[in-house]
C-alpha cells in the first residue's frame, strides 16, 4: 500500500503486559509482544511496521514498562526512544492512554490518537489501514469516539463485547453498550442476538476529546495526568511520573470510560462501531496460536503444529509442540501442548492453556525469579 501519511494521527501503542499465558517462552523481560509468534519479526515490530503507511515513526507512542523498556527500544530503532515511556507501576489502560493523550494535547491540540494493542495478528493489513483512515477522518470531525468492533465466531468470556444500535452507514454503526468479558451463558446469548461484537481494543479518538472524557468520568486521576504530561521533556518529569502515577486509579479504559459513556445513550454518547473484517487474532493463549497456525476450519481437527528440528506423527492430533533444534516425535497424543526452553518444561492440553497464567502466579508466590 503507498504510503498516505497523516500528521495529525499517533498510533499509541499499549507494551507493558507479561504475556503469562505464554509461559515458559514468554518472560518478564521478554514478554509475548517481544516474542516472534506469527513471523520472524516479534509482534510489535509487526504492529509497528502494519501501520508505517499512515504514521511516520516519529508519531508513534510506545507505554511499556521498566523491565521490557530497554528490549523495546532496541527492536523498534525509529521510533523515538524518549517516546518510549515506561510506566513507574501498572495502573491499566485508562491511566496508560490517558498521559499519551495530555502529553500529545500539549504538543498538537488536533492530535487523533489511535490505541492499539501490541500482540495482535491482523490478516488483511490493506483492508485494516483502510478502517483505520475511515475512523480518523470520523474522530476528526468532533468528539467522537470509534472502536473498531469484530464479529464474534463463539461465546468467548474472555472479551469485551460491543452492542450495536443504529446503523449509521453500511460500515458504521452507533455503540448501544459496552459489556466486559461476560459469563459464558450471557456470552452465548450475545452470539445469538447478531448485534454483538468483540471489542478488539483498538480504538481511535482525538486527544481533545480523551482528554475530555478522562476529566469526566476519572474526575481524581486526569488532574495527576495532567501535571505529569506537562512534565514532559524536562527534567522533572522521572521524579513527577514517580510520585504521581501510582495514585491514579488502577482501571481499564472499557471500565472508565467507555462503559459510562454508553450509558448516555446511543443518540448522546458519540460513540460508533466500524464492524471490521480484516482477520483478527489476538493471540491470547498457547491454544490460540495453535489455532492460528492451524490453518482454515477444515484443517484445525487433523493439524499437528511442531516447532522442532524435523518431526515423526503417529496417531496424533491436534498438537502445538515448541522444542527448537530438537526433533520431535508424537506417537498417540491428542491436543496437547508442549513448550520447550532451556530452562523450563510446560505440558498441558489446549483446552487448560488459559490456566497457564497460574503457574507464573505460582512462581511470584515462591519467589522464583529465574523462571518469571
Amino acid at each position: 500500500m503507498a504510503k498516505a501519511l497523516n500528521p495529525k494521527f499517533y498510533p499509541v501503542i499499549l507494551a507493558g503486559g507479561r504475556g503469562t499465558r505464554f509461559w515458559p517462552l514468554s518472560r518478564k523481560r521478554l514478554a509475548k509482544q517481544l516474542l516472534p509468534l506469527n513471523t520472524d519479526k516479534s509482534m510489535i515490530q509487526e504492529t509497528v511496521d502494519r501501520l508505517l503507511p499512515i504514521a511516520d515513526p516519529s508519531q508513534f507512542w510506545v507505554i511499556t514498562n521498566g523491565d521490557l523498556q530497554n528490549s523495546i527500544v532496541r527492536q523498534l530503532r525509529k521510533v523515538p526512544s524518549k517516546q518510549i515511556i515506561a510506566e513507574p507501576l501498572g495502573r491499566n489502560t485508562a491511566p496508560a492512554i490517558g498521559l499519551a493523550a495530555f502529553i500529545l494535547l500539549h504538543r498538537d491540540p488536533d492530535a487523533i490518537l489511535g490505541l492499539f494493542p501490541s500482540d495482535h495478528v491482523i490478516g488483511n493489513e490493506t483492508r485494516f489501514l483502510r478502517e483505520i483512515q475511515s475512523a480518523i477522518q470520523l474522530a476528526a470531525k468532533g468528539e467522537n469516539i470509534v472502536v473498531l468492533g469484530m464479529k464474534p465466531t463463539r461465546a468467548e468470556t474472555g472479551y469485551g463485547y460491543i452492542e450495536a444500535g443504529e446503523k449509521v452507514s453500511s460500515r458504521l454503526l452507533r455503540v448501544h453498550r459496552f459489556t466486559e468479558k461476560p459469563n459464558a451463558e450471557r456470552a452465548a446469548e450475545f452470539v445469538s442476538a447478531g448485534n454483538y461484537f468483540w471489542n478488539s481494543g483498538m480504538f481511535v479518538w482525538g486527544a481533545s476529546t480523551l482528554a475530555a472524557a478522562l476529566r469526566e468520568h476519572l474526575p481524581e486521576t486526569a488532574p495527576y495526568l495532567e501535571e505529569i504530561a506537562a512534565d514532559y521533556g524536562t527534567r522533572r518529569f522521572e521524579k513527577t511520573f514517580a510520585k504521581l502515577y501510582p495514585k491514579c486509579e488502577n482501571i481499564s479504559v472499557d471500565f472508565a470510560i467507555l462503559e459510562p459513556r454508553s450509558a448516555k445513550g446511543e443518540h448522546h454518547s458519540n460513540l460508533y462501531c466500524i464492524p471490521a473484517e480484516f482477520g483478527w487474532n489476538d493471540l491470547g493463549s498457547w491454544s490460540a496460536l495453535w489455532e492460528h497456525r492451524a490453518g482454515t476450519e477444515g484443517q484445525k481437527a487433523a493439524a499437528n503444529v511442531l516447532k522442532g528440528k524435523g518431526n515423526f506423527v503417529l496417531d496424533s492430533l491436534g498438537n502445538y509442540v515448541h522444542a527448537p533444534g530438537k526433533f520431535i516425535a508424537t506417537v498417540g497424543v491428542n491436543d496437547l501442548v508442549v513448550v520447550e526452553t532451556d530452562d523450563a518444561l510446560l505440558i498441558t492440553t489446549r483446552d487448560r492453556a488459559q490456566d497457564v497464567g497460574k503457574i507464573v502466579k505460582y512462581l511470584d508466590e515462591k519467589k522464583l525469579k529465574a523462571l518469571v
